[in-house]
């Protein structure tokens, strides 16, 4: 089998792995406080926010699901691609539930507009939504998000669950990347 290197290069660390798990249990907080005495549904977007959405679920710490979804608008590139598909869908049904959609980054808008038409037609209770990143420079098409972790500048990032063809998803650090040049 060929070893493929991982593309681009890693460059500087944007936000610290300690600073991102310090940010995600603040986050937790505010969501058990927000949802006392309710039992959420957590919807992770895959595959980017399965990290963030593992770690929010614990810090949340309330009692409540957490499901799946998979959504695409990169493809292989760098940039959104300006088109989203859905690649995968949740297992349950949100209909009277309180839904958390929890991203990984929120960047020309159009994927959380996307999952928002979406899922309101499914019928939930309320339907929130939390980041971990957002690229306000980006945006294209204005969403409301209810709970953000950072913004962040227009740049391409990895790690803590976000990749560039699939690698650097283990990082700790949110780093950034320079997806054209060479490893």
């Amino acid at each position: 089998m060929e070893r493929r290197e991982p593309p681009g290069r890693l460059g500087r660390v944007l936000i610290a792995g300690q600073e991102v798990a310090t940010r995600v249990a603040d986050l937790g907080l505010v969501i058990r406080r927000d949802y006392a005495g309710r039992f959420p549904l957590f919807v992770g977007v895959l595959k980017g926010a399965f990290v963030f959405a593992a770690d929010l679920f614990r810090a949340a710490a309330l009692p409540s699901n957490l499901d799946f979804m998979g959504v695409s608008s990169y493809g292989g590139s760098a940039r959104p691609s300006g088109i989203v598909r859905l690649t995968a869908d949740l297992s349950v049904s949100i209909e009277g539930r309180d839904v958390i959609i929890v991203e990984d980054i929120i960047d020309t808008g159009r994927t959380i507009a996307y999952l928002r038409r979406n899922l309101a037609t499914r019928h939930p209770r309320s339907l929130a939504f939390c980041v971990l990143l957002d690229k306000v420079a980006r945006r294209e098409v204005e969403v409301a998000v209810d709970y953000v972790g950072f913004a962040i500048p227009d740049e391409f990032v990895v790690g803590y669950g976000l990749d560039h063809d699939g690698y650097y998803r283990n990082l700790r650090d949110v780093a950034v990347l320079d997806p054209s040049a060479p490893a």
